[in-house]
């Protein structure tokens, strides 16, 4: 029976040409590789490797190179997903693991005025992004933004559409899928889509999202929780390509 492939994340990996110490520990303690055995590495910036064990110890796994294989994302633009943190961190811990293996670019946290949550561990948030990368045989690595306060974020310039989801039903909304197919149909773009606490954001914080340049949608018919919400944006934003 033929191997499955191990897969590590490996940051620069054409040029430190050993195992990151946490990905070391992995596979010299539980996968108990050892010199001669093969490997995958990824760089998280869109390549594999084919790397063999050229030697290891106690704490340390060093490897050569012996194929890079450059991959193709799946989706086109930039996928930006920006989310007030919900107060149980678990939930979002499960947002950004299944963001991770569906595939997007990059993670905001919103402190907005009816957050529940308004500190967050990156590094957690890192960890769980990383997991789900090599789970899933992603190339790349989303970035993940410390959290920020809703009004720095919305003033910040942003290429490609920005979309604020809300369910405020006095100020106009339309589809976010159908706006998405919309603007795919023209041209590959970025795309920035916003989620607001449990509480929504408030109305005054709709209402300057859409001041400075966001559009002003819905998603569906349904009234979602925020990490449901979010993973429904990413969804939408890789089916409409």
């Amino acid at each position: 029976m033929m191997k499955e492939e191990r897969y590590f994340y490996v940051p620069d990996a054409l040029s430190v040409h050993e195992l990151p110490p946490e990905e070391a520990t992995h596979a010299l303690r539980v996968l108990r590789l050892k010199q001669g055995d093969e490997m995958m590495l990824q760089d998280g910036e869109g390549s594999f490797y084919r790397a063999v064990v050229s030697q290891s110890d106690s704490k340390h796994c060093r490897y050569d190179i012996l194929e890079t294989l450059p991959q193709q994302r799946s989706w086109r633009g930039h996928l930006h997903l920006a989310i007030a943190p919900t107060k149980m961190m678990e939930r979002m811990e499960w947002l950004v693991e299944k963001a991770t293996e569906i595939g997007f670019d990059e993670l905001s946290l919103l402190d907005c005025r009816f957050s529940e949550r308004r500190m967050v561990k990156t590094p957690r948030l890192e960890k769980i992004v990383v997991s789900a990368m090599k789970q899933s045989r992603k190339a790349w690595k989303p970035v993940v933004n410390e959290m920020q306060h809703f009004d720095s974020f919305v003033a910040q310039h942003k290429d490609g559409a920005r979309f604020i989801a809300h369910c405020y039903e006095e100020v106009e909304r339309t589809d976010l899928f159908r706006q998405l197919q919309e603007l795919n149909s023209q041209h590959p773009s970025s795309v920035t889509v916003m989620i607001g606490p449990e509480g929504d954001f408030s109305v005054d914080e709709v209402r300057s999202a859409v001041q400075q340049g966001f559009v002003s949608v819905h998603l569906g018919s349904s009234r979602l929780r925020t990490e449901t919400a979010g993973l429904a944006a990413v969804m939408m934003m890789q089916l409409a390509q």
